[in-house]
């Protein structure tokens, strides 16, 4: 079996920091920096005009999770851009329908993934004031889902029943024999097979590439000359292609999150789960302090009792109400899936203590909040689109090298056997087309980088390596536990990335910010 360490970056960044009239576009606009108006088809190849030219009819959105007014329309983009006659997808985008009265252009919004979606990024947004007022004030607040993902034309995989299996279910045979490791590839493979037989030749075109061109796109028929963008996690990667793609396009961009494009997807993977190995460290040092923590001792007695607790699972699943098993996995996605947020915490201390006492409840909630399972449905389509993206835009590197496994064992001894498994891409009916290297995005305008130094998902280091990459790169540093940063408690960095975004101030060089 070729093993390869679960890449994580697929956690909406604004779905886990929260606690739980008809128009066309016009075709002139201002640019960001108050200049002259100018067309924003110049430059378009005449084969692509009738994507590029075509306005936005918008409509009530179809439940909107949200309370305030949402307005949604729908884009025919091609299939391939490099062969536009080879068929066409749909692009869906929603916009908040209380518009400002004279807005600067559109704010394109992406909350990462790959694989979450943009509109529900913008439902959150309204309605727990995820997006500052400067921003709500000035700008058109636009969310989309890009091609694979919801509500634009979807990868298609599995049921909500296959799902459950896959995601949930505990293999048989102890971890690491040639039966559980049977188990995982047939897992695999199953997975992949749907993903052919129900998404067909649309997984071939799921590439970050083809995505960033949608959003060229979409940037046109909102009638914006370049593009204005805050983008997370993945979705500063989806960012960086665009810069790099169509630099004379960029407008203001914002990083937040960043991931490094030129890391291979196995350094990726290793460098992740050494950054959760010690975000557990930190969340124990906390909860260690605190009367309702289910340890006692040092951190390191701690981790020993966490070890402990996920053999035990793995050995004896616990049963949730529903008949779903807690298996060491599924454990190992509920510490996860709190340690993105420092605001989580609480939730994961409540899913240990629970887990130790042989209740899986609370384990399993968080579970189901990182797998998008409601309701004894999925939410989205998110898992699925994860592994379209990442099964392309990551060259094969083959199975994990006996180096790399002493490496993991010795920095993340804990976190890392729960988080590999077998490969779903050495299934997958299309091969890799992307490549990992670094973006200059030679050209384009400055680009705003925003780091956080205790951040699990997206290490610090990328967004260092993304902002001195970058031509035009400048990065803010954020103090904190956490991933991302905007509107997670710092005036600083919101107060830069507004003052960019309205008015074109970049913060200052080796800007710090601390929380509060």
């Amino acid at each position: 079996m070729r093993t390869r360490i679960r890449r994580v970056v697929a956690v909406c960044a604004m779905a886990v920091a929260a606690s739980l009239v008809a128009s066309c576009a016009n075709p002139f606009v201002l640019d960001a920096s108050g200049g002259e108006s100018a067309p924003v088809l110049d430059g378009v190849p005449d084969d692509l005009l009738p994507f590029y030219d075509q306005p936005p009819e918008w409509e009530d959105c179809e439940q909107p999770m949200t309370s305030e007014p949402v307005e949604c329309a729908t884009i025919t983009a091609p299939l391939d851009w490099h062969d536009p006659e080879a068929g066409e997808i749909e692009l869906r985008i929603a916009r908040a329908a209380d518009r400002p009265s004279d807005p600067q252009g559109s704010l394109l919004m992406n909350p990462g993934g790959p694989g979450a979606s943009g509109i529900d990024l913008l439902f959150s947004s309204l309605e727990y004031d995820g997006v500052g007022e400067a921003l709500a004030e000035s700008f058109d607040l636009v969310g989309f889902d890009p091609r694979g993902v919801s509500r634009s034309t979807p990868v298609e995989c599995l049921d909500a029943r296959g799902m459950d299996a896959y995601l949930y279910d505990v293999p048989a045979g102890e971890r690491g024999t040639s039966e559980w490791e049977k188990g995982q590839e047939q897992a695999a493979q199953t997975f992949a097979d749907a993903c052919a037989e129900n998404s067909g030749d649309v997984l071939e075109f799921i590439t970050t590439e083809q995505a960033a061109r949608d959003m060229d796109l979409l940037r046109a028929v909102l009638g914006d000359r370049q593009l204005t963008y805050l983008g997370y996690s993945y979705g500063t990667y989806l960012g960086a292609t665009y810069a790099e793609l169509f630099p004379d396009n960029v407008g203001r961009l914002v990083l937040d999150g960043a991931l490094d494009p030129s890391v291979p997807g196995s350094e990726v993977g290793t460098t992740q789960v050494g950054a959760f190995e010690k975000a557990l460290h930190t969340y124990l040092e906390s909860c260690l302090e605190a009367a309702t923590c289910p340890f006692r001792g040092t951190v390191d007695q701690a981790l020993d009792e966490i070890s402990a607790l996920l053999a035990s699972v793995d050995r004896h699943p616990l049963v949730s109400s529903d008949g779903r098993e807690l298996g060491g996995d599924s454990l190992m996605t509920a510490i996860v899936a709190a340690l993105y947020s420092e605001e989580n915490w609480p939730y994961l201390t409540s899913a240990l203590a629970g887990a130790l006492d042989g209740d899986p409840a609370d384990a399993m909630f968080l579970a189901d909040f990182y797998n998008g399972r409601e309701g004894g449905g999925y939410s989205s389509n998110s898992t699925e689109a994860f592994h379209a993206y990442n099964c392309m835009d990551y060259p094969d590197e083959g199975e994990m090298t006996d180096a790399q496994e002493r490496e993991l064992e010795e920095t993340a001894p804990v976190t890392w056997q729960y988080m590999m498994g077998a490969d779903v891409c050495e299934f997958w009916p299309f091969p890799p087309s992307g490549e990992r290297e670094e973006i200059h995005a030679e050209g384009a305008a400055p680009i705003v980088v925003i780091g956080t130094t205790g951040d699990p998902a997206t290490p610090f280091a990328w967004a260092e390596a993304l902002a001195e990459q970058l031509d035009s790169g400048t990065l803010i540093t954020y103090e904190a536990e956490g991933h991302t940063a905007y509107q997670a408690g710092s005036a600083c960095v919101d107060g830069a990335v507004e003052a960019y975004l309205v008015d074109g101030t970049l913060p200052d060089e080796g800007l710090v910010c601390q929380q509060g």
